[in-house]
Formats: structure tokens, sequence, C-alpha cells
């Protein structure tokens, strides 16, 4: 995935996650066709990930394998094994992402012998001080909570590292665009689709970008998820519904200036950790030039056809970029020389081969706190750019901190507490 990203959704040839539309269609009317050599639009039809329903109750039944001793074991989730040597004394487990001819068919499960086997509602736990449990917002868990893996060649985040990052879901298809997996499938409809991210600011509350929530009739968020495609991590996955939609009043889907949206759920998710808030800059507050920030989602690794969603969080490091720098850098694309960059957005990126990418939209860009160890503000919205870090064109997000008031006011005005996600 040549760490593009994450996960995250700049949008090729200056293409964007909207579901009413796209960025590229935008620019082609305003600045005409691009040049033969500009790479084609993603396939629109191509589905999104499709990520695994609310989980159930743990079954208590599990597949027979062989162990390195030659003896006869059964496949379990890695923190239901005592005795074996993938788990060490606290609870953390050692695992590979990338085996995928082991004894078991998931990469988190391992083959334990029957008598070291833990009942499903006895798991072995990390002890507390892994499990970062901190006071306030933006608390990054760098190493992972529960379990460490090995394997991770292509910026997969760890799991509960970006606690905040959240998956927006539809599960009624209302776009065309995004088809089941299976269309033979009568409970085809019912599927949980990816369809952009965002972050965590309150219990309550969601912030992404407005580009393609605008179009979605009905929609879920996912937080602490990591591994899309299974429910087998230690800490589960919590799902809510979106009560209400509120986007930016001055919110144009043409030139997506003011990309901003905020989702209301309809019950409060719980605080748990691989689940948390993430801090909001103080109001105009802007990133500093060549602050180090990350970038997480599961968006596409590259841009185009050929191009797939991830399966498990990714992340991206880029450098912020100052405005007039990032200006100049989009007037050298077909964007064109009188390219004026709005207020509304900050820059990051430019770096080869490091970028967000389609399917980003909507999710979040951290940089540190000064001063503080492990503890982000947000400071961007993935919103667009031209490709997906091929030419080192820094990518475009929505400005938080200038955005800061408008947060404020919407949150007030449902009578939820802004000191979730302010630094104090």
């Amino acid at each position: 995935m040549r760490m593009l990203l994450i996960f995250l959704a700049v949008l090729s040839t200056a293409y964007c996650q909207d579901k009413s539309g796209d960025l590229d269609s935008v620019i082609r009317e305003i600045f005409g066709n691009p040049s033969p050599s500009t790479p084609e639009i993603a396939d629109k039809n191509q589905a999104s990930t499709i990520v695994p329903p609310t989980q159930t109750t743990t079954s208590d039944s599990y597949a027979p394998c062989v162990m390195e001793t030659g003896d006869a074991g059964q496949c379990v989730r890695y923190y239901l094994c005592n005795g074996n040597n993938s788990i060490i004394t606290d609870g953390v487990g050692i695992i590979d992402i990338r085996v995928q001819d082991g004894p078991c068919l998931s990469y988190l499960d391992v083959c334990c012998s029957a008598p070291d086997i833990r009942k499903p509602d006895n798991p072995i736990t990390p002890k507390p001080d892994v499990q970062p449990q901190r006071a306030g917002c933006g608390w990054r868990n760098p190493d992972g909570i529960g379990f460490k893996i090995t394997g991770d060649k292509d910026g997969e985040a760890k799991f509960g590292e970006f606690p905040w990052t959240v998956a927006i879901l539809n599960d009624e298809y209302v776009d065309p665009r995004i088809e089941p997996v299976n269309q033979d499938d009568p409970n085809g409809r019912t599927l949980n689709v990816y369809v952009g991210g965002g972050s965590l600011i309150h219990p309550k509350a969601v912030l992404t970008a407005a580009h393609y929530v605008t179009a979605m009739r009905a929609m879920k968020i996912r937080a602490g998820e990591w591994d899309t495609q299974t429910t087998k991590e230690i800490y589960p996955y919590q799902d809510r519904d979106v009560e209400q939609v509120v986007v930016h009043k001055d919110f144009n889907k043409n030139n997506l200036f003011y990309d901003i949206a905020l989702l209301f759920l309809s019950t409060p998710v719980e605080l748990a950790p691989n689940v948390g808030v993430v801090c909001l800059p103080p109001p105009r507050e802007r990133a500093v030039k060549a602050t180090r920030c990350f970038a997480s989602g599961w968006g596409k690794d590259k841009f185009g056809t050929e191009g797939r969603y991830q399966v498990i969080l990714k992340k991206v490091e880029v450098p912020v970029v100052e405005r007039s720098d990032c200006q100049k850098a989009l007037r050298s694309t077909r964007l064109g020389n009188f390219f004026m960059l709005h207020s509304s957005f900050m820059c990051a990126g430019g770096e080869p081969g490091k970028d967000t990418c389609k399917g980003d939209g909507g999710s979040p860009l951290v940089c540190p706190i000064p001063y503080e160890a492990d503890r982000y503000y947000q400071n961007g919205i993935v919103a667009w750019g031209i490709g997906c870090g091929e030419d080192s064109t820094p990518g475009v997000y929505v400005d938080v901190g200038n955005l800061r008031e408008w947060i404020d006011d919407k949150m007030l005005g449902k009578g939820l507490d802004i000191k979730a996600y302010s630094y104090n």
C-alpha cells in the first residue's frame, strides 16, 4: 500500500468521496479536462469494504489443530489460552498479522491445548498500565492495547492506537454506487458498508466531512474498530445509530468549502481502552508548518480501479504544509495558476508515496500537543487532493481550528459539554 492511505480520502485527480458527485467533475467544469497523462477516475461501481455486523456472543466451539509439539489442540482466540507461547505473562499477545499458513485460519487465533483453554467470559487481560485510561482527550496508544503486532509492513496502525477513529457505515445502500458483495443474498441490504471515516469528539458526537454524509439517509458509526473482517479483538467495537446530521450552513458541494459535519448519536458510546475522544485545537489555532501529524482510516491503497479499501486500520505520517506553499503546489497542477486555497482548508503531506486516498474522507488528521507525550489535537479532516501521493502534491484537509467555534456552537446547542474535547 506504499503508506498511501489511510486511510483516508484525498481524492485522486481531485476525486472526492462525495456521494452526490465528485470534485473531479467540478474541476473539469471550471478548469477543463485534464491532460491525457492524468489518471482516470476510480470505478464508482466498486463496492467499499464490507464489515461484520454487530457482534454476537462468543462461541465455545473451536476448530481442531495440531500444536508445534505434535499434540492435538484447538484454535482459540489469543486471549483465551493460558499456555501458548504467543501469550506472555501480562496477557499481551505477539500477533503476526501476515501469518496465513499457521495451524489456525485466523491470525488472531492460537493453537491451544485443551487444559489451557479459558472460558470466553474469562479472558486474559493486559495489565492496567498497558490499558491507558488516562483522563482527558487526545491520548494515542503508540504500542497498541491488548496485543502487539508484527508483520506491519504497510502502515498498519496498532489495535487501539487511535481510539477516536471511527468508521461510518451505510447499511441501506442508498447510493447506487455501493452494491452488496453477493447480489443473490436476500439479506444483502443489511450488510454494513464502509463509506468513510470520522472522529469521536464526545461520547455522543462524531466529527467528519460533509461531502458524503449529506447524501445518506441512514447511517451508523463504529467506534473501536481495527480489523474490519474479524470480531476477535480483545475489546469489542461499538456500533451506534446516527440520530442527526448537522452540516455547516456554508458547505458548498461544488468546491467543498466548509466541508464539515457533526453526527449526533442516538445513544453515547462507552469509553474503553480502544474507544476514546480526540482533543480539538483552540479556536483559530492552526498547526505549525512541518509538524509531523498522523492520518488514519480504511481508505484505498492507491488511486483508480486497482485501488482496494483496507481491511486493517492504516496510518500515515505527513508534515503540515504552510498555506502559501500549498497553494503554490496546487497551482502547479491542473487547478491552474489562479487557484485560491479557501480559508476553511489546511494542507499536509507532499512526500512521495505518502498520502490519504479515496475512502479516507472525513477521517482525522491529528498533530501532537506541544510538551505532551502521546497526546494529540485533531487539526484536520481529510477532504480532497490531486491524486494519492503520486506527484508529491500536498493533501487538502478541513482546518478544524478555524472552524472550532462552529463546532462549539452546534455542540452546545445539543446540550453537550465541549470540555470533552478541550485540552487543559
